[in-house]
């Protein structure tokens, strides 16, 4: 009776394991399909572009740059002098200190010549208390505003910066991150092509800025990084901006664009209430939330993405930081799904409750949890001898030449369309990265999807300490800046 009932539950997990495995796969193979679509479709539309008719165009819609900083004094003031020679025409850029306990307020005061103002400040989204709101004597430096403000965390501040701006568009951002010259640009245009939708936000790639050379603000030479770590990072975002999210925007499903550089429709965040602070995952539940709305409203809408490199990041390379950071990811995918559960298999919300939230709910949150339960049952059936050695081979054999192949695409879209790392060496130990991520990276990020989902369940929260060091050349790299926020 027990040995019958063993044997069909193994056969059902099985069965189950199989047609688990054979839908990752078709999925990635429709992603990679639609993301080469998508790309050929952006490179030909833009070969001929000329945005300098969207920096003069009376049209152009407005920005306001929102950058929430804690803790950043050491580099504060350059970045701030950086956002504000940006090539656009309308633009505001608003620095948020969120309690910064370090010498930010002071820098930014005696760097630009500030004083406290009356401004009418319209708390339309609750926040925590605003200290002051700074502007400049000098008329140089008329687009910026400085806003102080007890700690309330990220989503706070960005509420906080979104209360004070005027513009149509917020653009959302990190304080640290490098941009192109012409990034307002290029995220400004695609709210300007649809006439039939509304466009509610537009995302950009993110970059890896380590071990690159930054000069007065901009990335000068591309190099990756020298860690494991460092280099495996290049890849992921190579797969997750230039093929996942590309793939995604073709069929309108885009569930996430990145925190540190989102821009929005600031007319949709505030009906839907700006960011919600209680979560890690912001930047997700803020398009998830703006997408339900839009749903339900039954209006026509899309949000975009921009696959061009505009958008230069400090990633962590420590085990012990880039552990807190999958950790959070996680927690917050968890959180996103659940607060927005209503929306999970309805037919009422079209791609994104049919396509993408299945998506990630069954692929993104629960990958680590179904991985480990496979490996067990492997396990458990190599030592009972249920389990066929070649079947075993084989299958080991699909399942990494098949990780290789998605990697090497998506190295090869970057190359197709940007070529940014020339160096034939930096190419080549990517290459040699791809070969042994399965082995020594992916069962680490594996651990560190299951404990983001224990950490869950015990209620934890936070983002935990972030450490970087700074945009230098490698051999220059040595000043540290902590961030808690």
């Amino acid at each position: 009776m027990y040995s019958l009932l063993f044997d069909i539950i193994i056969e059902v997990l099985g069965i189950l394991f199989l047609l688990y495995s054979f839908f990752i796969i078709l999925s990635y193979l429709i992603i990679t399909v639609l993301s080469a679509l998508e790309m050929r479709d952006h490179l030909r539309k833009n070969k001929f572009a000329d945005y300098l008719d969207v920096v003069t165009s009376p049209v152009s819609p407005s920005i306001s740059i929102i950058a929430p900083a804690y803790n950043e004094g050491l580099n504060i003031v350059q970045n701030a002098k950086s956002l504000m020679t940006l090539h656009y025409s309308k633009f505001e850029v608003i620095i948020v200190n969120d309690g910064s306990k370090d010498d930010s307020v002071e820098k930014m005061i005696e760097s630009f010549d500030l004083v406290k103002t009356d401004f009418a400040y319209n708390p339309s989204i609750d926040t925590k208390a605003v200290r002051a709101i700074y502007k400049s004597r000098n008329r140089s430096f008329a687009k910026l505003t400085f806003v102080d403000k007890e700690n309330g965390g990220k989503a706070d501040a960005l509420n906080a910066g979104i209360n004070v701006s005027t513009m149509e568009i917020i653009a959302c951002i990190d304080v640290d991150c490098i941009l192109s010259s012409d990034s307002l640009t290029r995220m400004a245009r695609p709210f300007m092509e649809e006439t039939n939708r509304k466009v509610i936000a537009v995302g950009g790639v993110i970059g890896v800025a380590n071990n690159c050379e930054v000069k007065d603000g901009t990335v000068t030479d591309y190099r990756v990084p020298d860690t494991l770590l460092g280099k495996f990072q290049v890849i992921e975002y190579f797969r997750s901006f230039l093929m996942g999210r590309m793939a995604w925007t073709r069929l309108n499903g885009l569930m996430l664009i990145s925190g540190a550089f989102g821009f929005f429709n600031r007319e949709v965040v505030l009906k839907v209430g700006g960011y919600f602070p209680q979560t890690v995952g912001e930047d997700m539940e803020l398009i998830v939330r703006m997408r339900r709305y839009m749903e339900e409203e039954k209006k026509p809408y899309k949000v975009g993405f921009v696959p061009d490199p505009l958008c230069w990041t400090e990633v962590p390379e420590s085990e012990e930081i880039l552990s807190r950071q999958r950790n959070r990811w996680m927690r917050g995918t968890i959180e996103t799904l659940q607060l927005h559960k209503k929306i999970g298999y309805n037919p009422k919300y079209g791609v994104l409750g049919m396509i993408s939230y299945p998506f990630w709910s069954i692929y993104e949150k629960s990958a680590p949890i179904m991985e480990t339960i496979g490996v067990l049952y492997t396990l458990a059936m190599i030592i009972t001898g249920d389990f066929s050695a070649i079947y075993l081979v084989a299958l080991f054999v699909l399942i990494y030449f098949f990780s290789v192949l998605i990697s090497s695409f998506s190295i090869l879209y970057e190359q197709l369309a940007y070529n940014n790392y020339k160096n034939k060496k930096d190419l080549r130990s990517l290459l040699k990265v791809i070969l042994i991520e399965p082995f020594l990276i992916h069962p680490k990020v594996v651990w560190w999807g299951l404990k983001g989902h224990w950490d869950f369940l015990k209620g934890k929260g936070g983002w935990g300490v972030m450490i970087r060091t700074g945009f230098k050349k490698a051999v220059e790299k040595q000043d540290v800046s902590v961030s808690q926020n």
